[in-house]
């Protein structure tokens, strides 16, 4: 796309200056994103997984089903697993978590042309999948974790049971199965847990806005229309 410098109807020279200024700050963190986005492309093969981790699915008919993680690559050599937190002593999920993973679903079916997709709670699968269908998650396969160790093994769970909400790839090979990334931010001294944020439309949508993300708004399970 050639480049076109803009002026909006009745904008103020003051307005422009500034917005040529954001501008060149816009296009330094696009360049930003695009050098990290090849780092973590470049990195070396991640450790193998220790066992083909047993999950729980919703079958097909009333009973669960069992489903090993090599499995849930389906004829894709990469996996995403997002980790839910949804722990069996919640006695709900969490919204930011439900919010990211309303976002996910939509566009699953994209995603689902080149990699494969999962995500992962704690809890029973039938409490999983009776939260994800009254969310309308019909593209997002809910796997249970309650019989491995996945969760803790990647950090989604403390020992005491807290749930993160930590995302993972692996990739498949040959060879087995192996570790390629983790949102590792997550657990980094930043003072901010906006590991996810660049995948997530909510905040990408609220940043642009005069009034951005506010101070203390968060995602709910459901609001006043609902």
């Amino acid at each position: 796309m050639p480049a076109k410098s803009l002026s909006f109807p009745n904008e103020s020279s003051e307005y422009r200056t500034a917005r040529n200024e954001l501008l060149a700050a816009e296009s330094d963190l696009r360049a930003a994103i695009e050098k990290v986005a090849a780092q973590r492309r470049a990195l070396p093969l991640g450790g193998r997984v220790k066992e083909d981790y047993p999950f729980t699915r919703a079958g097909a008919g009333a009973a669960p089903e069992p489903v090993k993680l090599s499995e849930l690559f389906g004829d894709k050599d990469t996996l995403f697993i997002y980790g839910f937190m949804f722990g069996p002593k919640m006695e709900k999920a969490c919204p930011m978590c439900t919010s990211f993973l309303d976002g996910l679903n939509g566009n699953a079916h994209h995603l689902r042309d080149r990699i494969a997709l999962a995500v992962s709670a704690r809890s029973p699968i039938e409490r999983i999948a009776a939260f994800g269908e009254g969310r309308g998650w019909s593209r997002l396969p809910l796997v249970s974790s309650a019989e491995n160790d996945y969760q803790s093994d990647y950090f989604a769970e403390e020992d005491d049971g807290s749930q993160w909400p930590m995302a993972n790839v692996f990739e498949k090979r040959d060879d087995g199965i192996f570790h390629t990334w983790g949102t590792e931010l997550l657990w980094a001294d930043t003072g901010q847990a906006r590991h996810m944020d660049l995948m997530w439309p909510l905040w990408n949508v609220l940043d642009v806005t005069p009034g951005g993300r506010g101070e203390s708004w968060y995602p709910s399970l459901s609001y006043g229309d609902a």
